[in-house]
């Protein structure tokens, strides 16, 4: 399974490389997870619609045909650890690729999150976007852990 994550974001704090990288070195071979970092827009002016607009192009760019592209947003589908892993297997079963989208500040573009095959929210709290990488990261990992019935997921 080949899972990229395209983050808008610039550089982040060692803390977050750090819980990224602990749960991604965790993971095996077959279960790889690309971490893309997508350039924030330029924070000039107050017109949120338009950095969505200049990030969601600068993803467009990032996508590769045949992805199943998933939009991650607060308005989304409530996912459970277990369905999110059901929708892993899917993909692994068919030999299909996933993009997760994690959007900058003001959130992904409308558009985007409406071309996106799915839509899941992490919870309907708002998180920093930079904290969301660390729960993705260990989403993904459970997830795994799941599929291979790794003992790391007790619930």
């Amino acid at each position: 399974m080949r899972i990229r994550v395209l983050a808008v974001g610039g550089r982040m704090p060692d803390w977050i490389v750090a819980g990224v990288g602990e749960y991604d070195k965790r993971l095996p071979r077959d279960f790889r997870v690309e971490w893309l970092d997508i350039p924030p827009a330029r924070r000039q002016g107050d017109d949120p619609g338009k950095f969505r607009a200049q990030e969601a192009r600068a993803i467009r760019k990032q996508l590769k045909p045949g992805e199943t592209v998933v939009a991650l947003d607060v308005a989304g589908q409530l996912i459970s650890t277990e369905a999110m892993a059901g929708q892993f297997a899917d993909c692994q079963r068919e030999g299909a690729a996933m993009a997760i989208l994690i959007g900058g500040p003001d959130g992904l573009e409308a558009d985007l999150v409406a071309s996106a095959d799915r839509r899941w929210s992490l919870g309907r709290i708002t998180m920093p976007h930079p904290l969301v990488r660390v729960v993705l990261a260990e989403q993904l990992y459970r997830a795994w852990s799941i599929i291979a019935h790794h003992p790391y997921h007790r619930a």
